[in-house]
């Protein structure tokens, strides 16, 4: 055995794990009620970093991210964006080891559906 350390090989990282922990992240911050559909779900079919909610894309090792959300109604937007930006860079960061450009949210809808007052059909 020498001191030299050997390359072990690459790890590779599917999009769709990107995606994954992005949205799952968001999904679980308190004033999130779901994900809106992106303006890109037309081309999500073409493109491999779109998918409900979610659309990520890497450039020179940078993860971007853009996530579409429908929050629950009495909640102050900004401090759950700010949640959101923050608890979904940092599970990137630790999960896979890359580092984020940015974290943009989409405030696309409120949901003002409770168990007590739920929609209409």
């Amino acid at each position: 055995m020498t001191d030299r350390e050997s390359p072990l090989g690459k790890t590779t990282i599917a999009p769709e794990v990107l995606l994954n922990i992005a949205r799952l992240t968001a999904l679980n911050v308190q004033g999130v009620s779901k994900l809106a559909d992106s303006p890109d779900v037309v081309n999500r079919l073409f493109n491999q970093g779109v998918d409900e909610g979610v659309s990520i894309s890497v450039e020179d090792n940078l993860v971007y991210v853009d996530l579409y959300l429908i929050l629950r109604r009495d909640v102050n937007v900004r401090n759950v964006s700010r949640s959101v930006q923050k608890k979904v860079s940092r599970a990137i960061s630790e999960m896979v080891g890359m580092e984020v450009g940015s974290v943009n949210i989409h405030v696309e809808d409120i949901d003002y559906e409770t168990e007590e007052n739920p929609a209409k059909p």
